[in-house]
């Protein structure tokens, strides 16, 4: 343990070890009230002479657009750094909320629709429903990295309210839909310009926060999903009664409607969205939203919690080298494993919560707001476990509550012998099974690159320097594909001639489940048998080995053995 310790200490210290500054300038010196006391973050390395001129140089050659703001000798109050995170919050955290608030509307309100007459109206089946979820998961997915590689250059501010804006018009195009052919078009469509949406606005997200706050606010953009199904199920409510009029099936003004909503937030991003803090100024905005002091804080603040947030400009562009090299990399497999499968258990119940309800008598008035319930239980119980998560810093052991709420609700589901005779217990349960502590809020959280796919992941990857940035982002990327691929297999587990018990369905689910609980019990293990090698082998080394190998060794990024995996 003693061991450990002293590991834990050295140049790269685990993100979590936080401190109280209290240096004035270049001198020590203790502070007379709590009020006069740094905002804590981590030990500003930038004090030593070597550090500051190492990352200088390393963000003049990356050209970062803040690299004029570093100063580190700049302190700032607690109550300074309070009032500046509420206006973050204002500024970045919310709008940032109202954009995937966006996007949840017309990537989630087929659901609505089928809740309606549409599938009878197109004449399609609960297969080709399932089909649909498909091919938007599958473009959604094959979108994914040329998105974000789009993004990386042109920069998040100027590509995701494009996203936003052109995939509205398909949306809204959708009230024409005539058959199977154009549902599949505009699936496909819509998963092609949505792809790359969410870690494309995480990276924006991360050019504002330190590493600690992202978990939190991520929870709230994860929050606005869900608000978001409670906002559109209380729209669906009401536009269904415009089913009718002027012969336009209520489904048909849903797209519209919605679409319409959408678009008016995809062109309001291209003024609400600045490249970087140092970029607020505009000539709508000529006076931007920080002060000169609030810049550097803002700025020194992120940098001194991770300087490889200084690694790349906001425009440049990542390789494919990059990404081979994430996919090789052992030490992360573990993590994509787990966005492969974690997600899947509970996907194919939501997917058909309004086909489900509909099937058991209920109206689609009814049903709209019959999914209200479990999507206020899904936000109390995400910021919950996102709050329980920082309080005991703990990670995986935290997240596998996923699985173990989820587990018993599905084996209910494949034995429930009441699921067509007793409607209201039938309901009950699946919102139970919806209602689950989501773990992504805990495991999502990126320093500031384009890739996310979880907090564990990114923690994982701190401490390269600007060759072996790319290959964090790229694994960030290869993460969140991992995710996309589990919705497609999850979009495809309940199929009609298993209708509509789903028998066969939850049984597979039931599997899915208990390997996710089996998965995060094995990274755990593997991740405190890693730090434990290294911390024997760092331990074997004399102080003059670790300096040595320190500034010579080959050993890159999470292969360092100065390097603490967090878990």
């Amino acid at each position: 343990m003693a061991a450990e310790r002293t590991f834990v200490k050295t140049q790269h210290e685990a993100k979590d070890a936080r401190v109280t500054e209290t240096i004035v300038g270049p001198e020590m010196s203790t502070p007379d009230s709590d009020e006069e006391t740094v905002s804590t973050v981590p030990d500003n390395i930038f004090l030593d002479p070597k550090v500051l001129a190492h990352y200088q140089k390393v963000y003049e050659d990356a050209k970062y657009e803040c690299r004029h703001v570093l100063d580190p000798n700049l302190v700032w109050t607690r109550e300074e750094e309070r009032k500046l995170v509420r206006k973050l919050d204002w500024h970045v955290c919310l709008w940032a909320c109202t954009m995937f608030f966006a996007l949840q509307v017309d990537r989630g309100n087929l659901t609505q629709a089928v809740s309606g007459n549409m599938l009878v109206d197109l004449k399609l089946t609960t297969n080709d429903y399932d089909t649909g979820n498909t091919i938007f998961l599958v473009s959604f997915l094959l979108a994914e990295l040329p998105s974000q590689l789009i993004s990386k250059k042109i920069g998040p501010d100027r590509w995701i309210p494009t996203q936003m804006t052109l995939w509205s018009i398909v949306a809204i195009s959708q009230m024409a839909l005539s058959g199977r052919k154009s549902f599949f078009a505009t699936r496909s469509l819509l998963g092609i310009l949505e792809g790359g949406f969410i870690p494309d606005i995480v990276l924006w997200l991360s050019y504002f926060y330190t590493g600690h706050e992202l978990p939190i606010r991520l929870s709230f953009f994860w929050t606005a999903l869900s608000v978001t199904g409670i906002i559109t199920s209380l729209l669906a409510f009401a536009i269904f009664h415009l089913d009718g009029v002027h012969g336009i099936a209520g489904w048909r003004y849903l797209f519209l409607i919605e679409g319409l909503v959408t678009l008016s937030v995809g062109i309001a991003s291209f003024f609400l969205m600045p490249a970087s803090a140092v970029q607020t100024k505009t000539w709508f905005r000529p006076k931007g939203w920080f002060t000169d002091r609030e810049l550097g804080i803002v700025v020194n603040r992120v940098l001194r919690d991770d300087p490889s947030k200084g690694d790349m400009h906001n425009r440049m562009a990542i390789t494919p080298k990059r990404l081979w090299r994430s996919l090789t990399d052992f030490d992360l497999w573990p993590i994509y494993a787990l966005g492969l499968i974690a997600y899947i258990p509970q996907a194919p119940v939501s997917y058909y919560m309004t086909l489900s309800l509909r099937h058991l008598g209920f109206n689609s008035f009814q049903t709209n707001l019959l999914t209200i319930p479990s999507t206020v239980g899904f936000i109390i119980m995400l910021l919950t476990l996102t709050w329980f998560s920082e309080r005991l810093r703990e990670r995986t052991f935290v997240a596998i509550f996923q699985p173990i709420w989820t587990l018993p609700c599905v084996i209910a589901l494949r034995f429930w012998p009441g699921s067509l005779k007793e409607p209201w217990g039938t309901y009950a349960l699946m919102t139970v099974l919806l209602s689950y502590p989501y773990c992504h809020a805990i495991l999502v959280c990126v320093a500031a690159f384009p890739f996310p796919f979880d907090r564990l992941l990114t923690a994982n990857l701190q401490g390269m320097d600007i060759e072996k940035l790319g290959i964090r982002a790229n694994a960030l990327g290869v993460g969140s594909l991992m995710v996309q691929v589990g919705g497609v297999i999850s979009a495809n587990i309940y199929r009609s001639d298993d209708a509509p018990l789903y028998h066969r369905g939850n049984t597979v689910l039931i599997i899915i489940n208990i390997l996710v609980i089996i998965l995060f019990v094995l990274t755990k293990l593997y991740y405190v048998s890693r730090n434990r090698w290294k911390a024997k082998k760092w331990a074997a080394l004399t102080e003059e080995e670790r300096i040595d190998y320190m500034e010579n060794t080959t050993d890159q990024g999470n292969k360092r053995l100065d390097f603490i995996f967090a878990h």
